[in-house]
């Protein structure tokens, strides 16, 4: 009767580890996905806090260069093409984040145009109101790009972990894939041009 119980044992001892190391695995899986959910969130806010500040900068500057029609247009539109860009966090592809990031692309772009414009209006310049909104679009520039950041640390951590041997295992059983990365911005490799 000894002899029997033994190797049941053993299969049960297996199946009991085994049980545990992919629940351990998966509830892994899914914190480090949670947090790139999360990260996404704050990254989604600061663009948001972004898009907030933009039509007070336009009507600023609106008031001091009503003939630079153009280059306002080229803002508003741009801001309201990214606007329309959404992501789901928890369901985000390859293309999605192409996508988004093209939109906020034409965005700095369009907020580049517009430097340009205010470059031309000392008189803006020194306009506390102009001041005060212009650091505020510098500060959440920064912020931007800390939680993007964060969010690439995030994505690389959970990428890893999904990809690893065994846990790769566990990633495909239930279904958990790649997530993206931000590509650099279209242009960055090139060194800004400063003119006086």
């Amino acid at each position: 009767m000894n002899k029997k119980i033994i190797p049941v044992v053993v299969i049960v001892a297996i199946v009991v580890i085994l049980a545990g190391w992919i629940a351990t695995s998966y509830n892994s899986m899914v914190s480090k996905d949670e947090n790139c959910s999360k990260q996404w969130s704050k990254v989604e806010s600061q663009y948001q806090r972004r898009m907030d500040l933009i039509p007070n900068l336009v009507s600023t500057v609106k008031g001091y260069a009503s003939h630079e029609e153009a280059t306002l247009l080229k803002v508003i539109e741009a801001r309201n093409n990214a606007t329309q860009v959404k992501i789901d966090a928890n369901n985000m592809s390859e293309a999605q984040m192409e996508q988004f990031q093209a939109s906020q692309d034409a965005l700095t772009s369009a907020l580049r145009g517009l430097n340009v414009v205010i470059e031309r209006y000392p008189d803006l310049k020194a306009n506390q109101n102009f001041l005060e909104l212009q650091s505020q679009l510098e500060g959440t520039e920064n912020r931007i790009a800390v939680e993007r950041q964060r969010y690439a640390d995030m994505v690389k951590e959970f990428n890893t972990k999904i990809r690893r041997f065994p846990s790769n295992i566990v990633a495909s059983l239930f279904g958990f894939e790649k997530k993206p990365y931000f590509e650099a911005l279209s242009g960055a490799e090139n060194a800004p041009k400063v003119e006086f």
